[in-house]
């Protein structure tokens, strides 16, 4: 452990919400997994974790919501099951400290079981702030690997910017990608959607088609080249032809209303609309930054949770130090 300095009382640190561009899905492994080939965006709808010491050993955790898109946060668990919980736990095992004694204060503006790795993002802010609260040093690979102890999206939330993610999501491979491209997001105005039960659910789909005739989906090795080149380039048009994703058949199964929400987008100007990864949160791609305003204005307009948002963009970085 690094000793030297003085120590913050408290640290804060931003970390990226997500969406899908891509996503291919293989079929149900034995251990009870997927593969998969996911093309993540980083964007600018970020959450917020503030780390700051405790006077007496735990670790403790509590939510404050709103942004934006007003995110509630009732029922969000606050006990050690709690992925900033986790993280912290698995920071202090790693680095020897007994007793951690933090406080740990999330602000959610992702949507809560959205589909767009807010969770995720908050585990990968809780490691970085706790990381330099009790100055243990560790290094970005040190903390990658940490990361991918508690969720194959958290990798990449302290990553951000563009990547490709293979084996269970976690594989990561950078993608360059400066320019930003423009999207409007459609919280949704009900419950969120189990990431299990959705996988599930296209496990039950596809066993149906296969029943009667259909190829059992392929193990996918390979983000598709074309995503890859749009997103390289910027060209939000190019990306409209051919992003992707295998769980929106499940997600809109479980929630039907979602197809009425994805015509109406594209119908006042998306150039594709797309359920982000397990749903319900949608994502519309628009073709520049006014565009995307005029998109989210007349969903709002029709009383939609939208907003307008670009990536990519950093992933968890401190934004606030407290001594």
């Amino acid at each position: 452990m690094n000793t030297s300095g003085t120590r913050p009382a408290s640290v804060t640190v931003s970390a990226p919400g997500k969406i899908n561009v891509s996503l291919q899905v293989g079929p149900l492994r034995p251990d009870g997994y997927h593969a998969v080939a996911s093309v993540y965006l980083a964007l600018d709808l970020r959450e917020d974790v503030t780390a700051a010491a405790a006077p007496r050993p735990g670790i403790t955790v509590c939510v404050e919501g709103g942004g934006p898109l007003q995110i509630p946060v009732d029922g969000i668990p606050l006990g050690p099951d709690n992925l900033v919980a986790r993280a912290a736990a698995a920071l202090a095992a790693h680095a020897g400290i007994a007793d951690p004694a933090v406080e740990l204060t999330i602000t959610k503006r992702v949507p809560v079981a959205g589909g767009m790795g807010g969770g995720s993002a908050d585990a990968a802010a809780a490691l970085l702030a706790c990381n330099l609260l009790w100055g243990t040093g560790l290094d970005a690979a040190e903390l990658r690997a940490l990361a991918a102890g508690l969720g194959a999206d958290v990798p990449f939330a302290l990553a951000g910017g563009a990547a490709v993610g293979l084996g269970v999501g976690d594989l990561l491979t950078e993608v360059p990608a400066e320019t930003p491209l423009h999207w409007v997001l459609v919280a949704s105005s009900g419950s969120g959607l189990s990431t299990p039960a959705v996988y599930g659910r296209l496990d039950a789909l596809r066993a149906e088609a296969e029943a009667v005739g259909a190829a059992a989906a392929p193990e996918p090795d390979a983000a598709d080249p074309r995503v890859l080149e749009a997103l390289r380039t910027g060209n939000a048009a190019a990306l409209a032809g051919v992003i992707t994703n295998d769980l929106q058949p499940a997600a809109l199964s479980l929630a039907p209303e979602l197809e009425q929400v994805l015509q109406r987008g594209r119908a006042l100007g998306a150039l594709a609309g797309i359920v982000s990864g397990s749903g319900p949160t949608l994502a519309f791609l628009a073709a520049d930054a006014g565009s995307a305003a005029r998109l989210e204005a007349a969903l709002r307009s029709e009383g939609h949770n939208a907003l307008a948002v670009h990536g990519p963009v950093a992933g968890a970085q401190p934004t606030a130090s407290k001594t």
